[in-house]
């Protein structure tokens, strides 16, 4: 069993940044392939990000490509999400998730993670 734990979510202005974590606990983290996904409201959840095992990897949704940054420290079992130029539409719950799978690439679907975390609240005001 694996346990996620997303932090750093919060409130900010059109133009500005934030950094989610993601700490992972219950199996060795370098044997997970981590992503981020998030749900606005009304929407359905869609992808964001996701790294390889080993951090050399790394995949982006269009929407977010050039802005957000996915990287882990596999000594902290953490996965980070750095979000600059952040833009009202970036508005969402962000969960990240874990595959536990050994796959050539990391997933871009969500139904190839297999361990979730609570969320947390990202609002981007204009």
């Amino acid at each position: 069993q694996v346990q996620l734990v997303e932090s750093g979510g919060g409130l900010v202005q059109a133009g500005g940044s934030l950094r989610l974590s993601c700490a992972a606990s219950g199996r060795t983290f370098i044997t997970l392939t981590m992503g981020w996904f998030r749900q606005a409201p009304g929407k359905e959840r869609e992808f964001v990000a996701a790294i390889s095992r080993n951090g050399g990897t790394t995949y982006y949704a269009d929407s977010v490509k050039g802005r957000f940054t996915i990287s882990r420290d596999n000594a902290k079992n953490t996965v980070y999400l750095q979000m600059n130029t952040l833009k009202p539409e970036d508005t969402a719950v962000y969960y990240c998730a874990a595959d536990i799978n050994f796959r050539p690439s990391p997933a871009r679907w969500g139904y190839a993670y297999d361990y979730w975390g609570q969320g947390t609240q990202v609002t981007v005001s204009p």
